[in-house]
């Protein structure tokens, strides 16, 4: 019997995801000038209005209104009508030190020893449905936004839209896991507003199905390009009028679109955030080690589906326990469990190892913050940042490490593969 999955985006303009990039913003500069900060910080925006708060330690200070307005005005929140503009919102600061207590726990003379930032489950999942190891209905929902958004930049071939918008995609799967084909997509964009909404609704429809869904098409490699026909159903702006939207329509926090950042509802979660969270915080930093692991088994060729779970007790290096789960597609004659021992053999779980082989102690996370933590491009890029007290500093860093393939050999020598 065949089926669906639906998996959901939301674009950079989204208010949580305004949110999320304002508190990783500060992450990175708190890290260029300090890669021993300990920083958890969040983000309310709303009309004509940023809350910052949080805990630091950190050497360094920061002009954390330049920083915010920044991100504001990069996202394209440049004009009055929006309610909601890089220049004119007010900006409050409620960021205190760090409590001594939770730093105790993080902090060792030995760095080797540095206990996990917090208790929890952390969550990672690969599939070889996609090219990128992840689920496809999140990874074109992503798709389907980033071309949005380049089309609103370009302002060319559509020239009314504004930085809010949601999509969604559905896919029919066959009873072997296999895509069939795109049962439905929703998208929702926020736009100028029209002299008649009827007119509206026609225009951005025509222009979503015409332009954005050709280049997201071409942009697919060949075998997922059947999965796009005449029978999908698009249901485009479905309220109708969609001028107020940003923080001005609704108020955006940190930490709100957990399933977006991560594997669309595929495979599981634990719970916490990741923006705004320095990488002692395992929340974050576990997050992407066990992604690592659960695609570099995948490429490897141990599973075709790897779901990996770690968990830890606070202030405690060594993991509570390693999980995994194949789905039942495991290929090298084990079970899940004996799978799971090789893996703890394989790669160290303790938080400091963490944050060494994935490099976490650099300024690499505010491109995180918007269309997905997983499935991105390993790249090395430039990056400048300047301090409170004018010092400019220009780094060089490796994004996404945690998408590397770079333990593919291991595995396959550990697996006998």
């Amino acid at each position: 019997m065949s089926y669906l999955f639906t998996s959901e985006s939301v674009s950079e303009g989204h208010p949580d995801k305004v949110a999320d990039q304002i508190s990783d913003a500060l992450i990175d500069n708190f890290l260029a000038f300090d890669k021993d900060s300990k920083v958890a910080c969040e983000t309310l925006v709303t009309t004509g209005q940023v809350v910052l708060a949080g805990e630091v330690k950190s050497k360094t200070y920061l002009d954390v209104q330049k920083i915010a307005r920044d991100v504001i005005r990069k996202i394209g929140y440049t004009k009055s009508e929006y309610m909601f503009e890089a220049n004119s919102c007010g900006i409050l600061s409620a960021i205190h030190d760090q409590s001594q207590d939770i730093n105790q726990g993080v902090d060792r003379s030995n760095p080797e020893e540095q206990g996990a930032g917090d208790q929890g489950m952390m969550f990672g999942y690969a599939t070889n449905e996609t090219d990128n190891y992840m689920p496809l209905a999140l990874d074109l929902a992503h798709k389907l936004l980033i071309e949005l958004a380049a089309l609103r930049r370009e302002n060319k071939e559509i020239k009314y839209l504004r930085p809010d918008a949601k999509s969604q995609v559905t896919i029919e799967y066959d009873d072997s896991h296999q895509p069939v084909r795109i049962d439905s997509v929703v998208i929702s964009t926020q736009h100028d507003d029209f002299d008649e909404e009827a007119t509206m609704l026609a225009k951005i429809k025509k222009d979503i199905i015409n332009i954005l869904i050709p280049r997201v098409k071409a942009a697919t490699k060949p075998e997922l390009q059947k999965l796009f026909n005449n029978q999908i159903k698009y249901h485009i702006n479905p309220t109708g009028k969609f001028v107020i939207g940003g923080p001005h329509g609704d108020t955006g926090l940190t930490g709100r679109k957990i399933i977006v950042d991560t594997y669309g509802g595929k495979g599981a979660h634990g719970g916490g955030a990741f923006s705004g969270k320095d990488p002692s915080k395992v929340d974050r930093s576990a997050a992407y080690a066990t992604r690592h692991i659960a695609k570099n088994l995948v490429a490897a060729g141990v599973a075709d589906e790897v779901l990996v779970q770690v968990s830890y007790a606070i202030g405690v290096a060594e993991p509570c326990g390693i999980f995994i789960d194949t789905k039942g597609t495991a290929k090298v004659g084990l079970t899940d469990g004996e799978i799971a021992k090789k893996v703890e053999k394989i790669f160290d779980m303790r938080p400091y190892f963490i944050e060494q082989r994935l490099k976490l102690r650099n300024p690499i996370y505010s491109e995180t913050a918007a269309y997905g933590h997983m499935g991105r491009n390993n790249e090395v890029v430039s990056k400048k940042f300047y301090a409170a007290n004018g010092e400019e500093k220009t780094v060089e860093v490796e994004l996404f490490t945690w998408e590397k393939l770079d333990f593919v050999d291991k595995v396959k020598t550990e697996f006998g593969i």
